[in-house]
């Protein structure tokens, strides 16, 4: 298991807006991961006390990241070039929030294609078995081939 220390060095997400505490699972083509970040009052996405459903998209983009990352570590030994989200296809909130949500949520992305310039996936967010949020996330690598 990898924990939010390691997935910090991996992303560019610093401090509390690294949604993701562990990858519990990661091969060539995916990755999940676990969190309860949702849960904390201090959670950056938060607005009047609330998590928005739609902010579970940028849990999966972070898996996305994750998953990059893992791979660039282990291929090249260097960081995962940085990525910018560039499209969002058949995305689907199948609640409202998220912050009254007790159990913690999984997070998985599945890599569809890569390339020089970048990555498409599929997300999909669960808690307890039950699908909260799923999608397709394109992703355009910054100083890719560079």
């Amino acid at each position: 298991m990898i924990g939010r220390e390691e997935i910090r060095s991996l992303i560019p997400h610093a401090g509390s807006m690294c949604l993701l505490e562990s990858v519990e699972q990661w091969d060539d083509a995916s990755v999940r991961c676990t969190t309860q970040s949702h849960l904390d009052p201090a959670n950056p996405l938060r607005s009047d006390g609330r998590l928005s459903a739609i902010h579970l998209i940028e849990y999966g983009a972070q898996a996305m990241a994750v998953h990059g990352g893992l791979l660039a570590r282990r291929d090249a030994g260097a960081k995962a070039a940085p990525g910018v989200l560039t499209a969002l296809r058949d995305c689907s909130l199948h609640v409202q929030r998220v912050d009254d949500i007790v159990a913690p949520l999984t997070v998985s992305a599945r890599k569809l294609l890569a390339g020089a310039s970048g990555w498409m996936y599929q997300f999909e967010i669960s808690a307890d078995g039950r699908k909260l949020a799923d999608g397709r996330a394109s992703v355009m690598l910054l100083n890719a081939g560079t």
